[in-house]
């Protein structure tokens, strides 16, 4: 699998199915886990993952790699989703005790509490950023999607992706700082 996803995508292109079976294996996780965070339903994820591989190999002759595949795949998702909300589903709330799965394990207990209550915090500060701010940053850091790929994936230039970050971070320590206390830009920073 020593294939890049550029050559992958040719291979494709010619019929070659290994080829696209490593595609979707290189990119499946990465773009489940975006459509999980937007959709707040593992369900919804799994059934937007596959609307957005569907499109994905219904498009991938017209691939230009004007972008990467991640940010053009990544954009693809993204349009899904938006297509799926415009059918007014309702979205599942997210659970704290959904968020309290996620921390690392080698961390000491009371470290793991600290942090998933401050991650729950955040996540849910996130999650009531208006729409533009949030798939933002959830592109930008939880995707971790640079500024160039978040912009080719929105569809908007990076100019608004970064003023559209400095907005939304700036709106996340105001709320959290009024949860929390006090609490700096880095630690909000480490958690998103």
């Amino acid at each position: 699998m020593g294939t890049d996803a550029n050559e992958l995508v040719e291979m494709a292109r010619r019929g070659d199915r290994e080829s696209a079976a490593e595609l979707i294996a290189l990119f499946y996780g990465r773009v489940y886990a975006f459509l999980r965070r937007l959709a707040a339903s593992e369900a919804d994820a799994a059934d937007l993952t596959q609307r957005t591989f569907g499109r994905v190999w219904q498009a991938l002759p017209t691939f230009a790699g004007r972008s990467s595949l991640s940010s053009w795949m990544h954009g693809i998702a993204y349009h899904v989703y938006v297509d799926w909300r415009r059918a007014d589903r309702p979205a599942e709330p997210r659970s704290n005790e959904w968020w309290a799965t996620r921390p690392a394990p080698d961390t000491p207990p009371d470290e793991l509490v600290a942090h998933a209550d401050l991650a729950a915090a955040v996540y849910h500060s996130v999650d009531e950023l208006e729409p533009d701010l949030r798939h933002t940053v959830q592109l930008h850091y939880y995707q971790a999607l640079t500024l160039q790929e978040t912009a080719e994936a929105m569809g908007v230039a990076t100019s608004t992706v970064k003023y559209r970050l400095r907005q939304a971070l700036a709106e996340l320590q105001r709320k959290l700082a009024a949860q929390t206390g006090s609490l700096t830009s880095t630690a909000t920073s480490r958690i998103i």
